[in-house]
């Protein structure tokens, strides 16, 4: 996982290749093939939350381990919103091509698979490891990250009014501070889950996710520059003050 996000990293940086969904939907090989957002994005998520609730469900042991079982409703909560939420808050959002959709289907299966399993059965953590300094620090980035991406998402679906079309300037948030707000909160959210657990998967998981998105924040910043001559100058693409 960590050497495909990297290579995915350095595919879409080095060589200016943008991820063909949502506003670059249309430079898309198979653009004409696509499925509608809301279910696009219900399908593609939910193996990442079955697969944990799963195995929560059928092993009792973890039940009454509860760093193990924190970690996971963590990653199953987060896939909660993605699954049952955030699809059908969407307004109006792009078809997604189907080829980028089944892509994200079959690593949410694998994502799924390496982060339920491995933390409800197999992640073994000292007594008193959700007090450590760590382990809290790694908790409240993981809730500030989701706070950061949820409040960015309800911005960008509310830029338009009813009955207008075409692309907005974001505003407000961490939107103050850079173009790809969502990106940045998901970043963080990852990161202090990863702080948190402190185990190989959800390292990986947090690195992909960079080498992921992270790119895309930059691709957004770009074109954010190119079609709006008023964008604000001091505003970064992913990170406060930096980049």
């Amino acid at each position: 996982m960590i050497l495909s996000g990297l290579i995915t990293a350095a595919y879409m940086l080095v060589f200016k290749q943008r991820a063909t969904y949502g506003r670059y939907g249309k430079d898309a090989i198979l653009n004409w093939l696509a499925v509608p957002a809301r279910l696009a994005w219900f399908i593609q998520e939910a193996p990442s939350l079955l697969i944990p609730l799963g195995v929560l469900l059928f092993d009792p042991v973890v039940k009454t381990n509860y760093v193990n079982l924190s970690i996971t409703l963590m990653f199953a909560g987060h896939y909660f919103h993605r699954t049952m939420i955030y699809p059908f808050l969407i307004k109006g959002g792009k078809p997604t091509p189907f080829h980028l959709m089944f892509l994200g289907f079959v690593f949410c299966i694998w994502n799924g698979y390496i982060q339920g399993f491995y933390h409800t059965l197999y992640a073994d953590y000292p007594s008193g490891y959700m007090t450590r300094f760590t382990s809290i620090l790694g908790i409240l980035l993981f809730f500030i990250g989701m706070f950061i991406n949820c409040h960015s998402d309800h911005i960008l679906r509310n830029l338009r009014k009813p009955g207008e079309t075409g692309y907005k300037i974001p505003k407000g948030g961490m939107f103050e501070y850079v173009s790809g707000a969502n990106f940045l909160g998901e970043i963080i959210e990852w990161f202090g889950y990863a702080l948190y657990a402190q185990t190989w998967p959800a390292v990986a998981f947090a690195v992909f996710t960079i080498s992921n998105i992270g790119p895309r924040a930059l691709h957004h910043h770009q074109w954010y520059l190119q079609k709006f001559d008023d964008y604000p100058k001091n505003r970064r693409a992913l990170i406060p003050f930096l980049l």
